[in-house]
């Protein structure tokens, strides 16, 4: 098993170090780009006028601009180096369980979902909070939409996925650190959503007529300067080029800003792609992914390389000399506009696939990261038949380790569990933790468990309904909304269903009667589920129907002190601790 924060910390230590290397090399190559540039302009000075000069000018240059590059890929290097050093810094204020200042995705949080709202997966202290590690902003989308996903396909091969990535510490390091420079002014979306969807602004001729333009152009000043031709009539053939140009140059231009943005984009996520054609996979879902950044055959880096040569051409459209000769004489921006406008329409469509892959594997590195980080978790073992869920020290990953109090469960097919407790003993946050199972277990994740059997179910869940003036909604009423959603959903496919203390918007009498009538019809749909409680009346469901069973957490008074043990115990709770509570903290008498 590794060592986590002896990792972590060598890690952050060898990249300090090879920062400080960096930071050396630049202060060096600064000086020496300094003295260049000095003994150049003193070079200059006192042997202009000389052969030698010849020879100074373009070694200096030569030399100055070496210097210039150098310097540059190292300070970018350096910048890479401190992006590491963040990524481990965070992961061991991870380990000591300090990360509530890192985002907390509570922008992705759906309050209608099937589960979302009660299992704190968003918002401070969430488990998107705890887990995320991506980068890119599509990368929190896809790992935020795994969490909301649910589904129960090919567990399998997420396992496999997850399991692969998790082997590869310091090539996720490499790869998130390679993007946190990818920072694009426009949004990956809106540049694919432009590919697909931009309109044609140049002939289909241009691609031939501006070359045969450009030919007889040329023909006609060896003419003139044969002077077989008048040369009034390259001036006139000169106009007419640029009158060309200019039927089409609002267009043309309109485009240009378009192409140039897009670049940008393309540009930051280039060393993305190429880093992931170069890498081998061996899981099938990886491979998947990388064949999405394949068209043809042909790999994407080379593709994009050549939208990156015409975009360069497209853009020399500015350049001076360009507009004073090739506009009027080669249809230049004719020509380059239809060269990456061909481009656009072959390849516009499949640009959305590629920044998508790009997103799931920064989602899935966020996956590949908490199984690293979690050693002692468990991949489950997926089965079928009557069991549903079947572990040993079951616990919630948002738990502190020194503080978890960890416990077996089983529950079949079609059973229903009735958790009964004191207030403060557990129940909630078991509940929270049997369901995070679930979530995690359906995205391929390891399970804080041992000897973890699952049978892949969707989960539904209500824990936590809420009033809202702003749509004139009461608590009660909200909450019944809720319950016909969970029984409307039961109706399309098994599900495993969570309650917590339902219907308490009524009174005691009523909440009891109804709580048993709705727990009667999950357990005669063939559902499977758990429902914490206070009320003890909706344990005698357990002597009515075969399929119910109750379990519960206990509290015991010791010393005049309130213990909790946080078990998971056969039976029914038989001790409350309401009355303790407000005399001990001097609330009544």
């Amino acid at each position: 098993m590794t060592d986590l924060k002896a990792f972590y910390t060598d890690q952050r230590e060898k990249h300090q170090q090879e920062l400080q290397r960096a930071k050396k090399k630049l202060s060096l190559l600064a000086t020496l780009r300094l003295s260049v540039f000095v003994a150049l302009a003193f070079g200059i000075y006192f042997f202009w006028g000389t052969t030698f000069i010849f020879v100074l000018l373009p070694v200096g240059i030569i030399l100055f601009l070496y210097l210039v590059v150098r310097f540059s890929n190292v300070k970018r290097h350096k910048k890479y180096l401190e992006r590491l050093i963040a990524i481990n810094t965070t992961e061991l204020e991870i380990l000591e369980r300090r990360f509530h200042h890192l985002p907390d995705g509570k922008e992705f949080l759906k309050p209608d979902h099937p589960y979302a709202q009660d299992l704190d997966l968003f918002g401070r202290g969430s488990f998107y909070q705890y887990a995320n590690r991506t980068t890119l902003q599509q990368g929190r989308e896809v790992f935020s939409d795994l969490l909301l996903d649910g589904d129960t396909k090919d567990i399998d091969k997420k396992q496999e996925a997850i399991q692969e990535l998790a082997q590869l510490p310091e090539w996720r390091q490499h790869f998130s650190a390679l993007a946190g420079e990818t920072k694009p002014k426009i949004s990956p979306n809106v540049v694919s959503d432009w590919m697909k969807s931009h309109t044609r602004v140049t002939p289909k001729w241009a691609g031939i007529g501006a070359p045969v333009f450009l030919g007889i152009s040329i023909l006609l000043i060896t003419l003139a300067v044969m002077g077989l031709v008048p040369e009034s009539l390259v001036l006139i053939w000169y106009f007419l080029g640029l009158g060309i140009v200019g039927r089409y140059a609002k267009d043309i231009l309109e485009f240009s800003v378009k192409v140039s943005e897009a670049q940008d984009t393309i540009q930051q996520h280039q060393r993305l792609i190429s880093e992931l054609e170069e890498t081998s996979f061996s899981s099938e879902l990886l491979k998947d992914l990388q064949s999405k950044l394949e068209v043809k055959g042909e790999k994407t880096s080379m593709i994009l390389k050549r939208f990156t040569q015409r975009t360069t051409m497209l853009e020399q459209q500015y350049n001076l000399v360009v507009l004073f000769f090739a506009q009027g004489l080669g249809l230049y921006s004719l020509f380059y506009a239809y060269k990456v406008q061909s481009w656009v329409s072959k390849y516009g469509k499949d640009v959305a696939g590629w920044f998508a892959a790009i997103a799931q594997f920064d989602a899935y590195i966020t996956l590949g990261t908490y199984a690293f980080n979690h050693p002692e978790h468990t991949y489950p073992t997926l089965v079928k038949g009557d069991t549903v869920i079947s572990a040993k020290e079951v616990g919630h990953p948002l738990v502190d380790p020194k503080k978890n109090v960890l416990n077996d469960f089983e529950i079949g097919k079609g059973r229903f569990c009735i958790v009964t407790g004191a207030n403060m003993a557990g129940k909630s946050t078991f509940l929270r933790a049997v369901g995070l199972q679930i979530v995690m277990a359906n995205m391929g994740l390891p399970v804080m468990g041992k000897e973890v059997k699952y049978a892949p179910v969707r989960l539904l869940t209500s824990m936590r309904s809420s009033d809202s003036l702003a749509d004139e909604t009461s608590y009660f009423y909200a909450e019944l909304k809720r319950l016909k959603y969970i029984v409307e959903e039961l109706e399309k496919e098994d599900c495993f269903v969570i309650l917590d203390e339902i219907l308490k918007g009524t009174n005691s009498v009523d909440k009891a009667e109804g709580s048993k009538k709705f727990v009667k019809r999950l357990v005669q749909n063939g559902s499977t589920g758990m429902v914490a409680t206070h009320d003890l009346s909706l344990c005698t469901l357990a002597d009515e129907l075969p399929e119910v069973e109750n379990r519960y957490f206990d509290a015991q008074i010791v010393n005049g002190e309130l213990f909790f043990d946080y078990k998971f115990k056969e039976g029914v709770c038989q001790n409350m601790n309401a009355s303790f509570l407000l005399k001990n903290m001097g609330i009544v008498d």
